[in-house]
């Protein structure tokens, strides 16, 4: 029993066993007739017998002195002192409720409700002792039943204050099925029905309390805070449900967790308060009991109280609100009590009842200062109480009804037992719950049988408040959120802001009004407490090493990715059209790239095409008008003009590289620019071929080789040769086609519009079988290039095809250099000087000729220059 109630005391443990020693040796094996109270326990106590009695604990008085005694002498009784004004008035009210009830014609008619109080002197053995006083009955001898049935001494506790005390009692009474219904035990280590399946409460666990003062630090954004606790079970229950409840649900992290000293060491406090000092949270929580309370002159802090201090008066000093002023707190839901009043104004001590343990009389003696049996040694200033003293003449806290908290709950204790019972004597024969639909009998019930009914209450108060027990044998969970407020006049005033409530559907439900909140800071608005502000949008939060998770910096999001809220734990990448912005808030469409028409160098080389075209359509015309001329005809006029159309189809077909690329564009670019080049290239080699073969039909024996090169071989040569290319821009068109692409490799900020060339092998044979034909015609161009003057052209192929090569030559590797729209800007620069080139080279002397220099345009000039060079 020690080991379970973990009392380091051991003469007292030993008081403990040998009491349960005494009342298990009363009673042999053998049932004899009667068993025997071998021990009582001196308490102060009140009584009021019924048809069935109900038990209540409280702390009448808050210390008590204990002699233990020896192994070899009796212990003596204890002696309590410092009366608790406010604990006999939670006593009163649960007697004012038994005698309320009573008189209710509707809730157990016919039967009599008693009730034995007893005070536990704020000390655990006491209290230990009063609920087996309790448990075990006041009789000094009771008969046994042959059955053992009877009705028990008591059908429920209403108690305890304290969660240790309510752990103790619960651990021993518990093996008995004892129903016990606290108004103040608050830990939530008591909701575990496997340990304790008998306990209920009609005051919310820590664990709601918890809940609830983290729904206040979410709801003014209070993520770092300070938090102090007593080092009894309800501070450490507390400590280890705020850590993982705050953990969960994501709303703050606690800069220091520190156990209040119990002994008021003063360098532990000192500890304490340098810390509270030093420490960058501005809001301290507290849950402590209100005489363990740190009391020290602690500026610029908001505190947040527990239940168990949140109204207590006696921090409500003149000496401690300049600092304690602006506490917010979690109280113990106030409600209305009707005829509690007149029930405390008649209560007078019983002439007949003069134990010095008589609770009615140690009241009187305290509130009115008097002895009903002064001592030998007492001072001529000690009265002696007649019991006749007028309670209406006295200024006392016992009658200021203005704030019931703790007798609510008492009150609700007890109207839960009694409907308990209520619902149990309602039972009707063969429809009970029990086994073969059995009832409880009024004469025979058991205490297990009240458990039963006692899970199932479910009643309304007359203030309006819902009363019944979940699975944990909690209470529908409520709290009234105060507000410490020092008034000019230099009073005190703590004033309901807001409640919060527990749903099973919606969780913790908080409403506060903030108006009304009083802070004490010279904004007069609530104060931050965070270890590291907000982190905006557009950046994320990178905890900082060895720190708690509320302690961060603000990384700005890299390039490509944003955070469109504030506190992001991590940056979001942008969808592969969209970048961000420069201030990493938001995606933005990308900017887009292409050789366009409006920018300086599509314009240059728009109009360097659009030249181009004109110097070929200019030539042509002119020699159209001079078709008849022997510069013309003695160069074959036919494939000069079908030469000038395809520079000029060269010079278009660059333009399909300049714009934002299409499929359309994308397919005909390349089989334009392939097929042009290669009937432009087709008509030089047959011209040079034509050259050299007219130079060798000019030599004797020579002639035959001209009918070979006739008109109509050379417009099919050339067709045929065209055709070819034409072929394979068709095979790469079907098989692989070039289609648009957006490139997204090159910038990562721009999107990069290009034709991607499908089948890179029709790309290769497409430029490959122009490079064949221009090099063949270089070559016999280069062969023919020392013929007579008046056959000079082989020289203008020769230079004309050399532009031509070197321009592409160089174009391979600026064109795999070059990145996104200046690979087109290469290759339509070749294309321009390619055919810039041609035109310049094969038709500029002859424009020369004809338009600046007629008189060499002439067959006897052309002959003459023959006969000269003979």
């Amino acid at each position: 029993l020690c080991i379970k109630l973990q009392v380091k005391n051991y003469p007292s443990c030993f008081l403990i066993s040998l009491f349960f020693f005494y009342l298990l040796s009363s009673c042999s094996s053998s049932l004899p007739p009667s068993c025997n109270l071998q021990k009582e326990f001196l308490l102060n106590e009140m009584h009021k017998p019924g048809d069935v009695v109900l038990g209540g604990l409280f702390e009448l008085h808050l210390t008590s002195v204990l002699d233990e005694g020896t192994f070899t002498s009796e212990p003596q009784q204890p002696h309590c002192s410092d009366f608790n004004i406010l604990g006999f008035r939670h006593a009163m009210t649960m007697a004012f409720a038994v005698e309320e009830i009573n008189k209710n014609a509707n809730l157990l008619p016919n039967v009599t409700l008693g009730y034995s109080l007893y005070d536990n002197c704020g000390g655990l053995l006491i209290g230990l002792s009063a609920a087996i006083s309790l448990a075990s009955g006041r009789e000094e001898q009771f008969v046994l039943q042959q059955n053992c049935s009877g009705i028990p001494p008591v059908i429920g506790i209403v108690g305890e204050m304290y969660s240790t005390f309510s752990i103790a009692i619960s651990d021993v009474l518990g093996l008995y099925k004892m129903p016990i219904v606290s108004y103040y035990a608050t830990c939530s280590c008591l909701s575990d029905q496997q340990r304790f399946p008998t306990f209920f409460r009609t005051i919310p666990s820590d664990a709601f309390q918890v809940r609830a003062m983290i729904q206040i630090l979410k709801y003014f954004g209070w993520t770092w805070v300070g938090l102090l606790i007593s080092g009894d079970d309800y501070g450490l229950h507390v400590a280890q449900s705020f850590q993982s409840d705050l953990l969960q649900s994501g709303g703050g992290c606690l800069a220091y967790l520190e156990v209040l000293p119990w002994e008021g060491d003063q360098n532990e406090l000192r500890r304490i308060v340098e810390l509270m000092k030093t420490s960058t949270a501005r809001v301290v929580m507290v849950f402590a009991n209100k005489f363990r309370m740190i009391q020290q002159n602690l500026t610029g802090l908001q505190w947040i109280a527990s239940e168990a201090w949140s109204a207590a008066s006696v921090l409500q000093t003149p000496v401690l609100m300049p600092y304690l002023r602006g506490t917010l707190g979690i109280a113990i839901r106030r409600g209305e009590i009707p005829g509690l009043m007149d029930f405390l104004l008649q209560i007078h001590p019983e002439e007949t009842d003069n134990k010095q343990t008589n609770m009615v009389r140690q009241y009187w003696e305290y509130v009115f200062q008097c002895k009903f049996k002064p001592t030998e040694k007492a001072e001529s200033s000690e009265t002696k109480c007649t019991g006749q003293e007028q309670i209406n003449n006295v200024e006392t806290e016992f009658l200021d009804l203005s704030n019931l908290r703790p007798e609510y709950n008492i009150y609700k204790a007890v109207y839960a037992l009694a409907y308990a019972l209520h619902n149990m004597l309602q039972c009707e024969p063969g429809r009970g719950p029990f086994s073969r639909n059995s009832c409880a009998n009024q004469k025979s019930l058991e205490l297990w049988q009240m458990v039963h009914y006692l899970t199932a209450v479910n009643f309304t108060t007359s203030f309006g408040d819902q009363v019944s027990f979940d699975e944990n044998g909690d209470a529908i969970p409520i709290y009234d959120i105060m507000n410490w407020q020092w008034l000019p006049d230099g009073r005190t005033e703590v004033v309901n802001v807001g409640d919060v409530k527990g749903s099973e559907s919606k969780g913790e439900e908080l409403l506060l009004h903030e108006d009304k909140i009083f802070w004490n800071f010279e904004s007069k608005k609530p104060p931050r407490s965070v270890c590291s502000e907000s982190c905006p949008a557009g950046t994320r939060m990178a905890r900082k090493k060895g720190q708690p998770v509320c302690c961060y910096d603000c990384v700005p999001c890299p390039e490509g990715k944003i955070s469109n809220q504030s506190n992001s734990l991590e940056c979001k990448s942008c969808p592969s059209d969209f970048w961000s912005s420069p201030q990493r808030d938001h995606c933005v469409l990308k900017k887009t790239e292409f050789l366009s028409y409006n920018e300086p160098l599509g314009i240059c080389l728009t109009t360097s095409s659009l030249l181009g075209t004109f110097i070929c359509v200019v030539i042509l015309g002119v020699f159209i008008h001079h078709r008849q001329t022997p510069m013309v005809r003695a160069n074959n006029s036919e494939l000069s003009f079908l030469l000038l159309v395809s520079l000029k189809f060269c010079f278009l077909c660059s333009l399909l590289f300049i714009g934002q690329p299409r499929l359309w564009t994308c397919q005909l670019r390349h089989a334009a620019f392939g097929i042009s080049f290669v009937l432009c290239v087709s008509c030089i080699l047959v011209k040079t071929v034509v050259v050299v073969a007219v130079f060798k039909a000019s030599k004797p024996g020579g002639g035959a080789s001209l009918k070979w090169f006739g008109a109509v071989q050379q417009r099919g040569t050339v067709f045929l040769l065209t055709s070819i290319q034409a072929a394979i821009c068709t095979v790469w068109l079907v098989s692989s086609s070039p289609a648009p692409h957006k490139n997204t490799q090159y910038h990562k900020d721009k999107i990069v519009y290009e034709c991607v060339v499908g089948s890179k092998v029709g790309f290769a044979v497409l430029f490959g079988y122009i490079g064949l034909l221009a090099l063949l015609s270089f070559l016999l161009a280069f062969l023919a290039r020392n013929l007579p003057d008046n056959f000079n052209e082989a020289k203008l192929i020769t230079f004309s095809m050399l532009i031509f090569c070197a321009v592409w030559v160089a174009f391979v590797p600026a064109y795999i250099n070059s990145p996104g729209k200046y690979a087109d800007a290469v290759e339509v620069f070749a294309i321009l000087a390619s055919s810039f080139g041609l035109l310049m080279a094969l038709f500029g002397p002859k424009c020369y000729i004809i338009l600046l220099r007629p008189e060499r345009n002439t067959k006897k000039a052309i002959m003459g220059r023959k006969t000269n060079k003979k």
